[in-house]
């Protein structure tokens, strides 16, 4: 993998674990030389993880509409910062850009980013695998929401096998890179009426 996309919150979020492993997610990248595709920010976990991706050496893409550059949110210190007209554009440009995806903690934007991108997985649109680092059980709620669509009949357990999830980035990042999306698409289960 030359370059994988990380989400995350542009908040910090309550507790300092999430910094830490923000941070450590972009040192890891930088010294396993796999560079940093993120939203482009130089706030909350964004800007921690680029902080600590670019004092590491490594090399960072950020994508960021117009809109969040004017409101002086944009990572000046980045070796590619690339602007955009769109939120749409951004997702569409950072997926291009990347090879893996990985969802730290977040809000809204990072679950909807997180669940486009796995989605495409699944209906074989891209063929990148998509993880989630579950620092302090922070994603225990979603994945626990990903199991009941399994039990009710709207996700087949195969597509729920897409989720990569650990709670150290290390392990995370070694997932990812072993991991071999299936070569078809996946199939729609339609026998539950």
């Amino acid at each position: 993998m030359k370059r994988i996309c990380v989400f995350c919150g542009s908040n910090l979020g309550r507790r300092a674990s999430y910094r830490k492993a923000a941070a450590e997610m972009g040192r890891l990248l930088a010294e396993r030389g796999i560079g940093l595709v993120y939203g482009g920010g130089n706030v909350g976990l964004m800007g921690t993880m680029a902080d600590a991706a670019l004092e590491k050496g490594g090399y960072v893409t950020g994508v960021i509409p117009e809109a969040l550059v004017q409101r002086e949110l944009a990572h000046q210190g980045l070796q590619d910062l690339r602007v955009v007209r769109s939120m749409h554009e951004r997702k569409a440009l950072m997926a291009d850009l990347s090879d893996g995806f990985i969802a730290l903690p977040g809000g809204f934007g990072t679950f909807e980013e997180f669940c486009e991108v796995l989605t495409w997985s699944q209906l074989g649109i891209q063929r990148k695998p998509c993880g989630l680092l579950n620092v302090e059980n922070y994603y225990r709620p979603l994945l626990s929401l990903f199991d009941h669509a399994v039990q009710e009949g709207f996700l087949m357990p195969e597509n729920r096998k897409l989720v990569l999830t650990h709670e150290e980035p290390k392990s995370l990042l070694d997932s990812l890179l072993a991991f071999r999306v299936p070569s078809k698409e996946l199939e729609i289960d339609r026998s539950v009426r």
